[in-house]
């Protein structure tokens, strides 16, 4: 027996229970800090992980303000091309990320529609670009050209990009994509029909007598309006859509309040849902995906949105 302190005694086996409760108390407490601390070296493991399975990601993580924006985390330069260096198109303009710390980016071509030049869809160029793209808006050959014709002048464009262009270098050539508006969105999938290695499509109220596009195996985003009665979603791009194959990875934005003239200027909705489709598809950036599936719920500026989800599946 020891002494007692304010009349309470304590023996050996009781000391021993109080050490063993702090020892246990100790280790539940390094147990806590344990559980604490190991969700973040689990997400950093996992962000390496990413990285390495996903080696095209540019720029830092998307959030709905940055993808709405006026501009991304890129400044961006230009380069015009003149008709005359140009082979199978028009000549245009090239945009793209001015720094080259995060290697090289995928490119998009983008069409202008029919009697319309470049300037028309010029809003797209650095609004893309910023975004970590290298966008080739392009004149024609003729501003009455038809679909067919914008689509081999698309891929022209891409070959001068990937080929030719003072910007060559700073461009993955596996990585492309193509754009464009009215019969240059007929042209866009006149392009993808065409060239199956492209990674993503966009046409922005597309216009074209060939309604049905089932040998197409590129990832389509079908943009429509409304109020087009130019191409109406109803003759245009509701069966270009319902055409592509049910295994695709393909969606159908029609925009509210919208005319087939909206492509021309620039609109939020548009950039914010072409941005997440080639960032999902041309760069592999899953990160996007948030954007995009779920599908969007109709709204002030979405009439009806349809598509495949999960993407890549």
């Amino acid at each position: 027996m020891f002494p007692s302190e304010g009349g309470r005694r304590t023996t050996r086996e009781d000391d021993s229970v109080v050490r063993r409760h702090l020892a246990a108390a100790a280790t539940a407490t390094a147990a806590s800090l344990t559980l604490l601390l190991a969700p973040g070296v689990r997400a950093a493991d996992t962000a390496d992980a990413a990285a390495a399975a996903n080696p095209y990601e540019r720029g830092p993580a998307p959030t709905r303000a940055s993808v709405e924006a006026l501009r991304g985390p890129y400044a961006v330069s230009q380069t015009t091309v003149s008709s005359l260096a140009a082979t199978g198109f028009g000549g245009g303009t090239i945009y793209y990320p001015t720094s080259t710390a995060d290697g090289t980016f995928g490119a998009v071509v983008i069409s202008p529609g029919f009697t319309a030049y470049q300037s028309s869809i010029a809003w797209l160029g650095p609004r893309l670009a910023s975004q970590g793209f290298v966008v080739f808006t392009i004149d024609t050959l003729t501003t009455l050209d038809q679909p067919d014709s914008r689509g081999r002048q698309l891929l022209a464009a891409l070959d001068h990009l990937t080929q030719r262009s003072a910007v060559r270098g700073r461009i993955d050539a596996g990585r492309l994509g193509v754009m464009g508006h009215s019969m240059g969105g007929g042209g866009t999938l006149e392009a993808a029909k065409s060239r199956p290695s492209l990674k993503a499509a966009v046409p922005l109220t597309g216009w074209n007598t060939d309604k049905t596009w089932p040998e197409i195996t590129t990832p389509t985003l079908v943009i429509g309006a409304d109020g087009d009665t130019v191409a109406p979603v109803a003759t245009h791009s509701e069966p270009f859509y319902e055409s592509l194959p049910g295994s695709l990875d393909k969606a159908y934005l029609e925009l509210n309040g919208a005319t087939h003239f909206t492509p021309n200027t620039s609109n939020t909705t548009i950039a914010k849902y072409s941005i997440a489709w080639l960032k999902r598809f041309v760069d592999d950036d899953t990160r996007y995906e948030q954007f995009l599936c779920p599908l969007p719920r109709p709204d002030l500026t979405i009439e009806e949105y349809r598509g495949s989800c999960p993407l890549g599946s």
